[in-house]
């Protein structure tokens, strides 16, 4: 009798072994650590001669084999996307109705910032972004233009609106497994850093903002700062910032900051 009982047990087991739903696996992600050294690269031919840990670099223009070269060399990649403005040149301008497109953003020909509340249209669109930058094998995604709400926008949107875009938008890139950077909108680190890996800023020493980054420093996520200015290099050390030096149409030049 035990041993035809302990028979039906096991047969009941492996029934519900079966049966039970498979548990998705969460996909593993790299976690950057404060102190990196890095490099910023949006235009020109991409110079991946550079003595850097980590490169950000266009995910639409780049290429896998290109992301591949680096990481050979030893580099994490980092996919620049623009999340919350349109940009007229993308092979997927065209999926933006007009709209979700607001006032232009001051000083970029042929950008527009986005309507944010509007998940329904930008999902489908930054995903296809985030799963090419996945497919090219980048480690992380950059998302720009993440503060419209501070900015003259043509949408009346809000700091509740913004934080929920920005959420979104890191659990969109932590779906697929990537890192993802916060990029400025400095007024709302203190409640966005949990949802983000790491923070890209620019020219905060320039606009005496860099203290609200701390909180990403606390958290052992790097700041990746650049300056356009040597008059405004670096930040203090005990900020422990990486720090770098640009020009501002983002070449492969790179000076210590």
């Amino acid at each position: 009798m035990r041993r035809l009982l302990m028979i039906a047990l096991a047969a009941t087991a492996a029934v519900l072994a079966v049966a039970a739903p498979a548990q998705a696996a969460t996909p593993s992600r790299w976690k950057p650590a404060v102190g990196l050294t890095w490099q910023m690269q949006f235009s020109g031919k991409l110079d991946t001669t550079v003595k850097a840990q980590v490169y950000d670099i266009d995910g639409a223009d780049a290429t896998k084999a290109q992301v591949a070269a680096l990481h050979q060399a030893g580099r994490k990649v980092v996919c620049y996307v623009d999340a919350g403005s349109y940009e007229n040149w993308r092979a997927d301008a065209g999926k933006y109705p007009a709209s979700v497109r607001g006032k232009a953003l001051d000083g970029w020909p042929g950008e527009q910032w986005l309507d944010v509340r509007n998940w329904t249209v930008l999902r489908p669109i930054l995903a296809a972004r985030f799963a090419d930058c996945k497919a090219k094998g980048f480690d992380a995604v950059d998302p720009d233009n993440m503060d419209g709400y501070s900015n003259d926008s043509g949408f009346p949107l809000t700091a509740a609106d913004q934080l929920t875009f920005n959420r979104r938008v890191a659990d969109l890139a932590h779906g697929l497994g990537l890192t993802v950077g916060l990029k400025n909108d400095l007024d709302q680190v203190k409640a966005l850093q949990p949802a983000f890996d790491f923070a890209v800023n620019e020219s905060c020493r320039e606009y005496g903002e860099c203290g609200q980054l701390k909180p990403f420093i606390a958290a052992g996520k790097p700041v990746f700062h650049v300056e356009y200015s040597a008059a405004q290099c670096p930040t203090p050390a005990s900020l422990r910032f990486s720090n770098i030096r640009k020009n501002l149409n983002l070449d492969a030049f790179r000076a210590a900051c």
